[in-house]
């Protein structure tokens, strides 16, 4: 029996409860620094509400630390993680191994200041040999690269089977390596180690030969769709998954409500189909007031991305991935929703036709693919009023033709209920009510899958009812109101012939709600036992890749075996650099991959991007590692 944890992202604290509520086991948060998303900090106080609320269902709450550190920046660091560990976070996602050095110090294993820590993705975290040496430092779970085949996941999992598995199955996709990418750093002095990527990934790029020949104009060769792996969710447990994370730390409410739901439901369903082999990793069943649609909230398009490799629903290879790269636009396009049937282009009242089954809504918004200047755009407008399938519109927009293929990235209707209290999370609970010590005192058990609690209250006086109370004690034990329970039955004892009062059964019932709210099964804010002491160091070539920012990380990797020890780029860049590590391959995404069976292209290597203002970057394929570089 292995526990499966649905990870949900957190801006806020709203968003937090709103991720429990529609069934999320865990749910990370940013704090007010050092997180991998400068822009969603929050409060310690908001963490510890969030806490309060999650621990009731058993819902655990992640910390992101997950940036580079600089010398000055460790002592608040370690001093905020304190103050998160004591209102009860669970565990911290860290990719600076300052913080893990200082984790590990004798002193704090020795006086219970330890923490528990997650490697975060940022950690560029892709091999067995990483995830063993990880393991050696006392992790207690890594989050896989998302780029990893389901074979790998599976290997890493045999090979590593002590260490948590978290893996990414929704969401937006970073072309590079988390951890390895320093495009926004080199470009616009704006660190993603720190948390302030500029994504350079979603630019527009000319692509052009050794001969200063232009192959492709002006689309956005770097940007991917995102990921969705909901129909792969049974194949990743399978492989040794056991955490499945949904990216998402800058979305609101209504992405939260949607995907949490879409997604949670389907580990439901897997959980009924093999009871035998998984559970859910928290408690409580969500009824839900509205039918989640991944299609419906942000999204540029979806992929299952390298989950199963360069390999088609057959299992063949094959020479071209088109559904991995979104070069035409790196913004939302939802859902698809008709063509043009008829234009009206009037001047006081213009209007479309839409052929196809979608319901309109004033207000929603709509977008197209349209050729502009030797580049595909993507452009949008909003339905000023709708009859049926005709819209009436501000005006027609330019480029829209009959026969266009039209999207809705905003749903007025959908956004309206789920606005709404779409969804209520219980635990269910059994109660049995019995008196003991010579019906001096009351006895109340309950419950709660696998939580059971007893609370017992003395009675002054013992007396037999003079009328059948069974009913009056059901009723009055079940009203669970606003608690995280609800009741599922009561039983009485056979022997049970106490009279017992209202205010008795309430002070029984709230004793009760208490002891069942207070959770035991905690991550354990010490780290597991280090193992395996003798792995080594994992190694780069350049060793900025390590991204030592401050002086204790430094120290760290001298003792691990570094031979050359750098700064991290953010403190000494290089002349030459490598931007971007992909496993995304542009000589692939257009079907110029020899290797996987595509066309011999016709174009004189090297390659390089070119952005709009001139800036060029030079392209370096691996084919032996099936990789590709972009360099300075």
């Amino acid at each position: 029996m292995r526990k499966l944890e649905l990870l949900a992202p957190a801006k806020n604290l709203a968003c937090g409860i709103a991720a429990v509520d529609h069934g999320a086991d865990a749910v990370y948060i940013g704090a007010e620094r050092f997180g991998a998303r400068a822009a969603a900090g929050n409060s310690v106080e908001d963490i510890a509400e969030l806490c309060r609320y999650a621990h009731q269902y058993g819902v655990r709450v992640y910390v992101t630390t997950n940036t580079i550190i600089y010398d000055n920046e460790l002592e608040h660091t370690q001093r905020l993680m304190r103050q998160l560990q004591e209102v009860g976070v669970d565990a911290f996602l860290v990719q600076d191994m300052a913080l893990v050095a200082a984790n590990n110090a004798v002193e704090n294993v020795e006086n219970n200041h330890s923490f528990c820590l997650h490697a975060s993705t940022q950690t560029d975290n892709r091999s067995v040999e990483k995830v063993k040496w990880l393991r050696s430092l006392g992790f207690k779970r890594v989050v896989l690269a998302r780029e990893l085949s389901l074979e790998e996941i599976q290997n890493i999992h045999r090979c590593v089977p002590d260490i948590e598995l978290e893996v990414f199955v929704h969401g937006a996709l970073c072309v590079s390596y988390s951890g390895l990418c320093y495009a926004s750093q080199y470009c616009m002095g704006r660190s993603a180690n720190r948390g302030a990527c500029a994504q350079m990934c979603r630019m527009k790029y000319d692509l052009i030969d050794a001969n200063g020949k232009e192959w492709v104009h002006q689309r956005h060769l770097l940007s991917l769709k995102d990921l969705c792996q909901i129909d792969y969710l049974e194949e990743l447990a399978d492989a040794g998954a056991v955490s499945f994370k949904i990216e998402g730390r800058l979305k609101d409410v209504d992405y939260v409500k949607n995907v949490v739901a879409a997604y949670s439901q389907r580990l439901d369903e897997l959980v009924r189909r093999r009871p035998d082999d998984y559970q859910r990793a928290s408690l409580g069943r969500v009824t839900y007031n509205f039918e989640p649609d991944l299609k419906k909230t942000f999204n540029r398009g979806f992929t299952n991305y390298f989950l199963h490799a360069h390999r088609d629903a057959d299992g063949n290879l094959q020479a071209r991935r088109p559904d991995i790269a979104s070069f035409d636009t790196p913004k939302a396009i939802g859902e698809q929703v008709g063509k043009v049937k008829v234009i009206a282009p009037t001047r006081k009242n213009p209007s479309i036709v839409v052929a196809g089954t979608a319901a309109f809504s004033n207000g929603d918004g709509l977008c197209f693919f349209t050729q502009k200047a030797g580049s595909m755009e993507l452009v949008g407008f909003r339905v000023n009023r709708a009859e049926g399938n005709r819209l009436y519109l501000l005006e027609v927009p330019e480029g829209l033709r009959v026969g266009t293929v039209l999207y809705r990235n905003n749903d007025v209707a959908f956004s309206k209920l789920l606005a709404g209290k779409t969804a209520e999370r219980k635990i269910p609970v059994k109660m049995r009510l019995e008196s003991t010590n010579g019906g001096r005192e009351l006895l109340l058990s309950a419950d709660a899958g696998y939580v059971q609690r007893q609370v017992s209250l003395p009675l002054e006086k013992c007396e037999k009812p003079r009328k059948p109370q069974h009913d009056f004690i059901v009723k009055e034990l079940s009203k669970l109101g606003n608690t995280p329970f609800v009741c599922m039955g009561v039983e009485l004892a056979d022997d049970f012939d106490v009279f017992v009062t209202a205010a008795q059964l309430a002070q029984l019932r709230r004793m009760a709600v208490e002891a069942c709210g207070m959770r035991n099964e905690e991550c354990g804010m010490r780290n597991v036992e280090c193992g395996m002491r003798n792995v080594a160091l994992p190694r780069y070539g350049d060793p900025y890749l390590y991204n030592i920012a401050n002086r204790q990380a430094s120290d760290f990797y001298k003792k691990q075996g570094l031979e050359t020890v750098a700064p991290a780029l953010e403190l000494r860049q290089p002349s030459k650099v490598t931007l971007m590590h992909c496993r995304h391959c542009i000589r692939f995404a257009l079907g110029y991959c020899v290797k996987h069976g595509g066309e011999r292209p016709a174009w004189r290597e090297p390659l390089t991007l070119r952005l709009g203002d001139g800036r060029r970057f030079l392209l370096e394929f691996d084919c032996m590692a099936c990789e590709m570089k972009v360099k300075s």
